[in-house]
Parts: structure tokens; C-alpha cells; sequence
């Protein structure tokens, strides 16, 4: 199975509609899928927090949306996520290559990998780890915890999850 394909597929079962990413090497072969696709908006920002935003302002517009980031930028999105979706109940669908974890060949990004999961629980965001047999009804799940809850959730797709490519 191809890992990217395979979110991509959970994505598409979602229902997701709006999708707003950060540039992440992991995740780049799911953006041609997303920009070929006419059921999706493709929507790329710069900075993470701008992604919060537009991804809120969409939800409230009726759309589905998603982020595809990578774990580093957590940091960068904390006040959004806190101020904006965890204050005002808005779903948000987080899917995160998780870096900085076993296998991890960067040493920069070893701090922030070990504090994601510390970070996600301090913001009472539940999170998710899929392998990649169980990554589209993982999303699907995610999904219905985000919008049941009014709240983000976040799918971490570990580095071992990339190795079935």
C-alpha cells in the first residue's frame, strides 16, 4: 500500500473538502492528489496559525476541513488552536508527520518530536497513531471525534508509517 495514497483516501471517506497545508517533505505527494481532486480546495499558507484561521472561517462556511503540517509547526499554531477552536468548539482535522521520533536521521528535529504528544495533551487535543492498514478508518475516526467534540484532533503519522512506500 502506498502511505500517501492511503490518507489521501481517508481524507476522501472524510468528506474533507478544504484542505490547507505547510510545505512537509512527507506529505508532498498527497498535495497533487488534493489539487487533482475536484471535491477538495487546496489552500497553502506559510505559517500554521494562518492555517487555523482559514480552516475555522471554512468550517463555519460549511466545509470540511483538514491540515496537513508537520509536527513542528504545532508550536507555531498553539495560540490559534487554544484561542480560536478550543475556545469557540470548531473541529479541526490535524494530520501531522510526526518527526523527530525513533528513526528520526535530523537532529533538529528531535525536540519538538519528543514534546508533540506532551504539547497535544497540555491543549486537551486527543491524537491518533495509524499504521498504514488502518489509516483511512483511522481519519475517519479522528474526524468524528473532532466534529462530535467541537474540538481539534490530531493524526500523527510517525516515521515508520512512511516506510511501507
Amino acid at each position: 500500500m502506498d502511505p500517501s495514497i492511503s490518507v489521501f483516501n481517508g481524507m476522501r471517506m472524510t468528506g474533507i473538502d478544504l484542505v490547507v497545508s505547510v510545505p512537509c517533505i512527507n506529505l508532498k505527494d498527497i498535495l497533487p492528489m488534493i489539487d487533482s481532486d475536484p471535491s477538495m480546495i487546496h489552500v497553502p499558507v506559510t505559517r500554521e496559525e494562518e492555517g487555523v484561521g482559514i480552516c475555522a472561517g471554512a468550517y463555519m462556511g460549511g466545509k470540511i476541513p483538514a491540515m496537513l503540517m508537520q509536527n513542528s509547526g504545532l508550536g507555531n499554531s498553539i495560540n490559534a488552536l487554544a484561542s480560536l477552536n478550543k475556545l469557540f468548539h470548531i473541529p479541526l482535522l490535524l494530520i501531522m508527520s510526526h518527526r523527530g521520533v525513533e528513526g528520526e536521521t535530523i537532529c533538529a528535529q528531535v525536540p519538538m518530536g519528543q514534546l508533540t504528544t506532551s504539547l497535544l495533551d497540555a491543549l486537551d487535543i486527543p491524537y491518533v497513531v495509524p499504521t498504514i492498514d488502518n489509516v483511512e478508518e483511522t481519519i475517519l475516526h479522528a474526524w468524528a471525534i473532532a466534529s462530535e467534540k467541537g474540538r481539534p484532533v490530531a493524526v500523527l503519522l510517525e516515521i515508520g508509517f512512511w516506510e511501507a512506500e
